[in-house]
């Protein structure tokens, strides 16, 4: 067997840049997925039917097509299409953040969908206004039922980040591909970013579950 670890030491703090550049533009996608997916869920459920078609189209296009095609066609037809010479960074982050906004909706309207319907009848009764009450009181309880299927959105969405280097982007798989055509050895960079990247999706959900158990326990 080829293997020479020792050939990729020198590019280790490179290639450990590309942990913080992969979990910035992660970071933000999740945030972006978060309330872009929970305003799409709010449209499905409402009694508007204009509302409740566009995102039951806007989520049917997000899942029924490839996350790697919605890239290319962000990162190469916005420039061809109005000039702007957009950034890698921008393209993943508008990319990953439409695509995960799609599958978040579906959590999230089940989780509301899955509070009993008393709730919100009490609520009705009292007199609190819609947005109070899905704010205050029906969002809050649907959170704490769908926290497992969101946070595996979000580990998810994190190993996916991988394509983004399809594009150019310095993301931690991008800068194991440079270090494996500098040092004509692929293997080892890439098993060597593939631990980082276990590692990352570990902590998510030992995160995760620590998360999960506290508002258990607020009850």
């Amino acid at each position: 067997m080829n293997l020479d670890f020792s050939q990729i030491v020198p590019y280790i703090p490179f290639m450990l840049e590309g942990i913080w550049v992969t979990l910035k533009f992660v970071s933000v996608c999740i945030i972006a997925g978060f309330i872009l997916g929970t305003l799409l869920a709010l449209c499905k459920i409402t009694n508007n039917p204009f509302f409740k078609w566009f995102a039951n189209a806007y989520t049917s296009i997000f899942r029924g097509t490839p996350l790697i095609l919605q890239l290319m066609i962000i990162y190469f037809a916005v420039p061809q299409l109005t000039g702007y010479d957009i950034s890698p960074f921008l393209s993943a982050v508008l990319a990953f953040g439409l695509n995960s906004a799609a599958y978040v909706s579906e959590i999230i309207r089940a989780g509301i969908l899955a509070v009993d319907k008393g709730q919100t009848e009490a609520a009705q009764a009292l007199g609190v206004p819609y947005k109070l009450m899905m704010r205050n009181i029906i969002l809050p309880q649907a959170l704490k039922n769908i926290l497992p299927a969101l946070m595996n959105e979000f580990i998810t969405l994190t190993k996916e980040s991988a394509i983004v280097s399809v594009i150019g982007y310095l993301d931690l798989m991008r800068r194991a591909q440079i270090v494996g055509a500098d040092t004509f050895h692929n293997f080892e960079p890439l098993l060597f970013a593939g631990v980082i990247y276990w590692v990352m999706v570990y902590v998510l959900t030992s995160a995760g579950k620590v998360v999960e158990r506290r508002m258990r326990l607020s009850d």
